[in-house]
């Protein structure tokens, strides 16, 4: 159970009801860090909108499965067993391929992203978003200068650094109010890209 209360599907109202049908997956699931914010709508729609627009928007250029795993590392970093187990998921889903994706979690629960079956470029990715979430203070220009030497341009710079931020936010949105994936369906996300209004889960 939460820390605090939340409202399920049956008895929501109003614009909770509203927002509910647009993130619902199949059986009208709602996933449990939504429900977190049933009691004030407004920041659960504040919370799909930036996660929409971050992690599943058409303009991003970094292929999605990689930002799945630069999620997956931060929230293993922040110890959020949560969205580890539903942005791994979903990053294998999307990868297509079991034994990398499983390779890549076990290089990431070792802490060794030398490990990780990667290009360079990723790899500084994953450095840069592991500084970001465990020393954000200690952020200099020359933690940008290594993405740009390592082959990311300044637009997919933003990309990762939103992401990483992005779930270190969602990680203390669960590990604060003991949000847990009991009666989750793992792994659902928005699946169309295209239209940034559409948040059903898939």
């Amino acid at each position: 159970m939460p820390w605090i209360k939340t409202i399920p599907f049956a008895a929501a109202t109003g614009h909770l009801k509203t927002l509910y049908e647009r993130v619902t997956g199949p059986g009208n699931n709602v996933d449990n860090i939504m429900m977190m914010h049933s009691l004030r709508p407004h920041t659960m729609e504040g919370h799909m909108a930036i996660y929409k627009y971050v992690l599943h928007h058409r303009d991003n250029e970094i292929p999605k499965w990689f930002l799945e795993l630069l999620g997956v590392w931060v929230s293993s970093l922040n110890h959020c067993d949560y969205c580890v187990e539903h942005h791994f998921a979903g990053m294998k889903r999307l990868m297509r391929d079991d034994a990398r994706a499983d390779d890549i979690r076990t290089a990431i629960e070792a802490r060794d992203i030398s490990a990780t079956p990667l290009n360079g470029g990723q790899q500084a990715a994953m450095r840069y978003a592991q500084q970001l979430t465990e020393a954000p203070d200690e952020m200099v220009a020359t933690d940008v200068d290594a993405l740009r030497a390592a082959g990311w341009d300044d637009g997919e710079i933003l990309e990762i650094n939103q992401v990483s931020a992005y779930f270190s936010y969602a990680n203390r949105t669960v590990l604060g109010l003991g949000c847990s994936t009991k009666g989750d369906i793992i792994g659902l996300s928005p699946g169309n890209n295209e239209d940034p209004d559409d948040w059903g889960h898939h």
